[in-house]
This record gives C-alpha cells, sequence and structure tokens, in this order.
C-alpha cells in the first residue's frame, strides 16, 4: 500500500514541477510586460488631451494675421511636452526600481525552489517515458535517475527541469504574446 501511494506521488511529480516552472515564466513575462507598458497616471492623462487641444487650436489658425496666436500655442504645447516628458522620466525611473526589485524576488524564489526540487527529487525518477521515445537522448534525460524499468527510462530532475523550462518558455512566448 505505501509502494503503491509513493508511485502515484511520483506520477503526479512530473505535472507539478512542469506547471510550477510554467507558473514562474508567466509571473517573469507578467513583471516584464508590467515593466514596458506602465501605467498612466491622471495628470499624465490630462497633459496629452491638454497639448492634443493647443495643436488642434494651432492648426486651426491658418490665416496670416492668426499667425501670432499659433505660434503661441504651439510654445505653450511645446512647453507642456517638456513637463510630460520629465514627469514620464521621474515616474519611469520609480517603475524600473520597483519592478527590478520584484524581478530579483521571483529570481531568488525560484532559485530556492529549484533547489529544494533537486534536493527533494535527487535520485528519485520523476517520469517514466518508453525508451523508443528518446530513443538518441536516454542516457542524458535518466541522469542521476535509477536504471530503467519494464524497458521504461527513468527521467530525473534536472533533464526534467531543462526540458521544462525550455516548453515552458515556447508555451509562454506563445500563450501571452
Amino acid at each position: 500500500m505505501g509502494e503503491n501511494m509513493e508511485a502515484h506521488g511520483r506520477s503526479l511529480a512530473a505535472p507539478i514541477i512542469f506547471f510550477t516552472v510554467v507558473s514562474f515564466q508567466i509571473f517573469a513575462k507578467y513583471i516584464e510586460r508590467n515593466k514596458k507598458r506602465g501605467m498612466e497616471t491622471a495628470s499624465e492623462t490630462q497633459l496629452r488631451a491638454e497639448i492634443k487641444q493647443l495643436h488642434k487650436e494651432a492648426s486651426s489658425y491658418s490665416q496670416p494675421s492668426t499667425f501670432a496666436q499659433a505660434a503661441k500655442l504651439r510654445r505653450t504645447a511645446a512647453a507642456r511636452e517638456r513637463d510630460l516628458a520629465k514627469i514620464q522620466e521621474s515616474r519611469s525611473k520609480e517603475l524600473k526600481s520597483s519592478y527590478y526589485s520584484y524581478s530579483q524576488a521571483l529570481t531568488i524564489l525560484k532559485v530556492f525552489i529549484y533547489f529544494v526540487m533537486v534536493f527533494w527529487f535527487w535520485r528519485v525518477p520523476i517520469a517514466a517515458v518508453p525508451r523508443q521515445l528518446v530513443e538518441p537522448f536516454g542516457k542524458l534525460l535518466s541522469w542521476r535517475a535509477g536504471p530503467p524499468l519494464n524497458d521504461n527510462l527513468m527521467v530525473g530532475i534536472v533533464p526534467w527541469l531543462i526540458v521544462s523550462t525550455r516548453v515552458g518558455k515556447i508555451l509562454t512566448r506563445r500563450v501571452i504574446n
């Protein structure tokens, strides 16, 4: 009975490890995407609307007699654009530092979890794969997992983490983009 539970636990180890790896990659992609996009504040939105309105008004003045008014509106719009650029620059520095700390924390957590999984599943087979499916790479996948059993190759934790990482990156790239 205990041996059956252990085999059942090992059979769930491969998908659990895979989904853990993929979830770390999804979180990393989410942090990266939010860092690039950023959130726009109300003052930035208001400044953009004012700049657009000033440009619109300046373009409506097309007569030589209204040239001075149009030039004044264009200078005002340029000043607002400089203010907007300053606000965006200061905000981007703040966002980069906060997202950098989130990214660092995620990396540290990922390394810790990977070490725990390697320690926990060292020399324990994660999955059993028919030998014919992985014929040229059999020795590589069974590294530190034990001998073959019933013509099935045992997959170790380190190769499983590598394969899960590669497949997870491909999946997240396809799904999120």
